[in-house]
């Protein structure tokens, strides 16, 4: 088990945390409806993932008034 020699200061531990804290995203616009989206992933605005409608929003869903 490893027991540490000296003390670690408080300012010698936290400039070794330094780098440890998580960075901001990076959002891009959408091709399709220029809402701010993540890079690589589906638009949530409007469904559509490189010029593909990937899902289909509610409103364009018709559903029968009987079925349910």
């Amino acid at each position: 088990m490893a027991v540490q020699q000296n003390k670690v200061s408080k300012s010698r531990r936290n400039n070794r945390r330094a780098h440890d804290s998580l960075s901001a995203a990076n959002p891009n616009e959408c091709n399709n409806c220029g809402e701010l989206k993540r890079p690589h992933h589906i638009c949530a605005a409007c469904g559509h993932y490189d010029d593909n409608e990937v899902i289909a929003q509610n409103d364009e869903i018709d559903l029968d008034e009987d079925a349910a």
